[in-house]
């Protein structure tokens, strides 16, 4: 299968295959999927940078979540850090 490099964005009428890297702007038609982890495995909020977005599998007092990281903590949709209890 051949490798094309380009600019600018990519439409796709019959399907996407592949990872998406580097600044993404302009709207995602489709299903994103994001890392899944548990509380004790989540990497650290800080090496993973600010408005990184992650699924918890337990993140809001032991149910499923998304998180953002705020530089420090990963927050829950409650405004508060991830916890599974």
């Amino acid at each position: 299968m051949a490798t094309t490099t380009f600019s600018g964005p990519v439409v796709s009428t019959n399907g996407f295959t592949g990872a998406v890297t580097g600044d993404v702007t302009g709207d995602v038609v489709g299903t994103v999927k994001v890392p899944t982890y548990d509380v004790d495995g989540a990497p650290s909020a800080a090496t993973a940078g600010a408005g990184t977005i992650i699924y918890v599998s337990d993140g809001l007092a032991g149910a499923p979540c998304l998180a953002v990281s705020d530089g420090t903590d990963w927050i829950s949709p409650a405004g508060t850090a991830i916890s599974d209890t």
